[in-house]
């Protein structure tokens, strides 16, 4: 549950970032980059800001049942 809606915000801050900056102001573009070079930190540090504020919000990752 975490991972998909850590990749959801995600996903979403991409977005918005792309249209404001086709309709608003180019330097949106700059948070699209923070958003992206946030993935590829942690993917190498398994370190995730975005999974310590959801987990203050009550998001926690889901036990998946042991198949017999």
């Amino acid at each position: 549950m975490l991972n998909r809606v850590i990749r959801g915000v995600a996903g979403t801050f991409i977005l918005i970032s792309l249209l404001l900056a086709v309709y608003v102001n180019i330097n949106w573009l700059w948070f699209t980059a923070f958003v992206g070079v946030n993935l590829l930190q942690s993917s190498l540090t398994q370190w995730c800001l975005m999974e310590d504020i959801l987990k203050k919000f009550g998001i926690r990752n889901e036990k998946k049942p042991v198949k017999s």
